[in-house]
């Protein structure tokens, strides 16, 4: 959950402005994400169109071209025509949620379509800065502090998106409002300032709830400093001491966004919700003579963090961090030499306030090659007599890494492409819990359900979950694919040809509909595969990609649950839909205070064919987080992750 307040902008983010011009015949890659001036045209174009009316922008991101023209202008080998260079825009206009398609090379509005459904675009930074400014001038919130003997200009809001619990429909935008501490620390998040809760409706910017229901300690600010390295530390260990050197220089390239790197292409871009996007990698077979497609786009497509706590001022927190906040507009810049090594290179990204002014975000996503003295394979051979043959490769790889503070959260998400053909992905979880003040200060006095651990004096740790699902478009070796289960099945030896009891073997299991597919991780044991049905080996496998999950974690809530409804998309860990340009976000378009009826879980319903056909895989990993001691005041980083990795793709071991 992001955490805006007073200067949270100036930090990350600075203004650039830049003509109007067009800038629609100087990019030179159709998935290129909108530069600056585009987005000012953008700006132009939709201002100039609805002059007279009140307009705010959520999110502006490139309209992708369809997926037949830009494979046909990748296999072009001078493409001389680019696909229509477009733009959509999700707006509010005069309190209605518009999607507008703008045409950037003919200056026009290409199509407005307004949405009447449930829930509301992504929550900009404007508008929850000044939800959080509103309580400072409002006598009953100021009465309050007063009466917890607490200074007002030691208290820092924030906003949090409301949910939905049941209700009809909400006709208005709303964010809650809680705050915090600080007077002696920076960590606020351990300083919550319990049983105030204020109710902001945002298009009139007005406080219409208040509820100031008890009075709880607050937690004490020593001890919750992590600025600083503890005196009297006894690590030898100092910061900026390990090093890797390059003295020819990194050996990937950055064309633009397409970067190069040992046998590997492919695209990187940022996205204001999706933050990285990774498109088109492609791996080149020496034996074939050709670049070979994996990955045609894979991205975060949304973040669900619901919280255990029921209490009044925490039962609304089942954050939806792509959807509702942006997982791109909560990137921030990388520090090079502590983020990324000496040896990265960076990119920008580009994203829009609220009145459509663009911004640029320096150093949002970083490249570099990792060596951390891992073996990529290696064999010593003694049984030859007289010899003794040792072969070691050390394991080199390329990531492409961002980092998103959704408020006291920091995800590190890295992909990483391996020379074994593999791509890697791994997210990080650290930053600060998320904790509510209580009247404990030891286990012994807890005799009620408390949601979470003590994890100091005066301090819970609440009980929460993380899922990512991931919006995999795999084209292996091709875009028709099928998705194989391969499934390990025990089978007893029923004569005496052995003396062994059972034995394990492969049954295959193509998927034919998008309900044959849908898979919770720790049922059963299984080899999940997205293969090329039309294309074999020279002994005759399926060429493939296999899906390496990381742990088996999936929701606990009840299906009933309406945090769950709306997380509808976490059920599975895997899912496999046809490809559908318009099935991008699992959590739907709209997800502040949306009802759940326009997501992944939804889509799927219709159970589409999926063998032989043009699909999407969607995996969600999944963190059930209790918190401990050690993650006071600061969480070392907990990291979960999955691999895609070849699967008789080639005909032997690429690296040899």
């Amino acid at each position: 959950m992001p955490l805006f307040f007073k200067i949270s902008l100036i930090i990350f983010f600075f203004f650039v402005s830049t003509s109007s011009s067009s800038s629609s015949s100087s990019y030179n890659h159709p998935l290129d994400c909108l530069t600056l001036s585009e987005l000012t045209q953008v700006k132009t174009i939709v201002n100039k169109s609805y002059f007279s009316l009140n307009v705010t922008f959520h999110y502006v991101g490139l309209n992708e071209p369809d997926k037949p023209s830009v494979l046909s202008w990748l296999s072009a080998n001078h493409p001389t025509k680019n696909p229509p260079r477009q733009a959509i825009v999700i707006a509010r206009i005069d309190q209605k949620t518009h999607e507008i398609i703008v045409d950037l090379s003919s200056d026009l509005i290409k199509s407005d379509r307004i949405y009447d459904g449930h829930g509301y675009p992504i929550l900009t930074f404007q508008e929850q800065n000044a939800a959080n400014e509103l309580p400072f001038a409002y006598p009953p919130f100021i009465s309050s502090i007063k009466k917890r003997g607490l200074k007002l200009q030691e208290v820092v809001c924030q906003s949090s998106a409301v949910g939905w619990f049941g209700e009809k429909m909400k006709n208005n935008r709303m964010v809650k409002v809680m705050c915090y501490y600080l007077d002696g620390t920076v960590n606020l998040y351990m300083r919550p300032i319990e049983g105030i809760t204020m109710t902001v409706v945002l298009d009139q910017m007005t406080i219409v709830r208040y509820l100031d229901r008890l009075i709880v300690p607050i937690p004490k600010a020593n001890g919750t400093d992590y600025l600083e390295p503890k005196h009297g530390s006894h690590s030898n260990f100092q910061q900026d001491g390990i090093k890797i050197v390059q003295p020819n220089g990194p050996s990937f390239t950055l064309d633009g966004n397409t970067v190069r790197w040992e046998d590997w292409k492919f695209h990187v871009d940022y996205d204001m919700r999706a933050g990285i996007i990774i498109s088109l990698a492609s791996i080149f077979d020496v034996d074939k003579g050709e670049f070979r497609s994996v990955l045609y786009r894979g991205f975060v497509s949304e973040v669900f963090v619901p919280y255990m706590d029921l209490t009044e001022d925490w039962y609304f927190r089942t954050y939806f961090d792509a959807g509702e906040y942006g997982f791109g507009l909560c990137a921030v810049e990388l520090q090079p030499s502590k983020d990324c090594p000496e040896n990265a290179k960076y990119i920008d990204g580009y994203f829009i306030y609220q009145d459509g002014t663009p911004g640029k975000m320096p150093n949002v996503i970083c490249i570099f090659e990792r060596y951390a003295g891992d073996v990529m394979w290696r064999h010593t051979e003694l049984a030859i007599p007289g010899k003794v043959i040792r072969k070691v490769r050390p394991e080199v790889s390329l990531v492409v890494r961002m980092v998103s503070t959704a408020g006291n959260y920091d995800y590190i998400t890295d992909y990483e492409f391996k020379q074994s053909g593999s791509i890697k992905v791994t997210v990080g979880l650290t930053g600060l819990l998320e904790v509510r003040g209580s009247i404990y200060t030891h286990n012994d006095q807890i005799k009620e359900e408390a949601y979470g651990t003590l994890i100091a004096e005066n301090t819970l740790g609440a009980y929460h979950d993380h899922f990512l699902t991931f919006h995999l478009d795999l084209d292996v070796d091709g875009h028709e694919n099928s998705f194989v289960k391969n499934n390990l099945k025990t089978s007893r030896v029923g004569n005496k040809s052995s003396p062994r009891k059972s034995y394990w073997t492969v049954v295959s299991e193509t998927a034919k509909m998008e309900s044959d597919a849908n898979i919770q991780l720790g049922s059963e044991a299984l080899e999940m595969v997205v293969v090329n049905p039309n294309k074999k080996t020279q002994v005759g496998n399926n060429i493939g990609y296999c899906l390496i999950p990381g742990s088996a974690t999936g929701p606990l809530l009840s299906d009933d649950d309406y945090p769950q409804i709306r997380g509808g998309f976490t059920k599975y860990n895997v899912w496999v839909t046809p490809y559908n340009k318009s099935e991008k976000w699992a959590g739907g378009l709209y997800t502040d205070q949306s009802q759940g009826d326009d997501t992944l879980a939804m889509w799927s319903l219709r159970d589409r064919e999926i063998e032989n056909k043009d699909i999407v895989l969607w995996y969600t990993l999944g963190v059930h987080h209790v918190p401990k001691q050690e993650d006071f005041p600061v969480m070392p980083t907990l990291s979960t992750g999955f691999e895609l990795r070849p699967a008789n793709f080639f005909q032997h071991n690429p690296v040899l």
